[in-house]
């Protein structure tokens, strides 16, 4: 869900992609286990001015648009402000709820009983404030070792392709510069 747009949407969605490809393959895993994936926006704004309420992305060929690359990735972004006939009506219900407007269906005004129950629940507030207080002692500990290893892989595969400046590798794996400039030179003395 976003509601402002000055978040790089195009890129975060591509950062996405890649974390959820991550997530599905280990290190040696064929590529034929990865799934077909979505990445969906929920925006609040119009990101791209065409007056859609829904703007799907696939990869296909620059030179030849009917021929897709088939790689069973698609990123959706919805949006709340679209004018054009482009949705179901459930889907514009849906929409429009999350834009703000009172619920018009059945399935909008179960969605409002199930936010408002959510909201007034003290137990789940509870629950998320003690979640939420666990990532934040999971960020200031750093990573685990199994995040640690997978970050140093990670990081390692890029520093061998050779592709990205290591402020990039740093960045994409989580590790720090110096952490990335010592594997740089770990690679170089294999």
């Amino acid at each position: 869900m976003q509601t402002t747009e000055n978040r790089n949407l195009p890129k975060r969605t591509r950062y996405y992609q890649g974390m959820i490809d991550l997530n599905i393959l280990e290190k040696g895993d064929n590529y034929k286990d990865l799934k077909r994936s979505f990445v969906i926006f929920v925006c609040t704004f119009d990101l791209f001015g065409e007056g859609r309420h829904i703007y799907t992305f696939e990869n296909r060929c620059i030179e030849n648009t009917e021929l897709g690359l088939g790689d069973d990735t698609t990123k959706i972004i919805l949006n709340t402000k679209g004018t054009m006939d482009d949705i179901s009506p459930e889907m514009k219900r849906l929409l429009n709820f999350i834009d703000g407007k009172e619920p018009e269906d059945d399935f909008t005004r179960e969605l409002d009983k199930a936010v408002q129950s959510v909201k007034n629940n003290e137990k789940w507030r509870l629950d998320y404030m003690t979640l939420q207080m666990h990532y934040q002692e999971k960020y200031e500990q750093g990573f685990d070792e199994g995040d640690r290893k997978r970050a140093i892989s990670v990081a390692m595969n890029m520093l061998q392709d050779g592709d990205l400046p290591l402020e990039k590798i740093a960045k994409y794996s989580g590790l720090t510069l110096e952490q990335v400039l010592e594997l740089e030179k770990e690679l170089q003395l294999a």
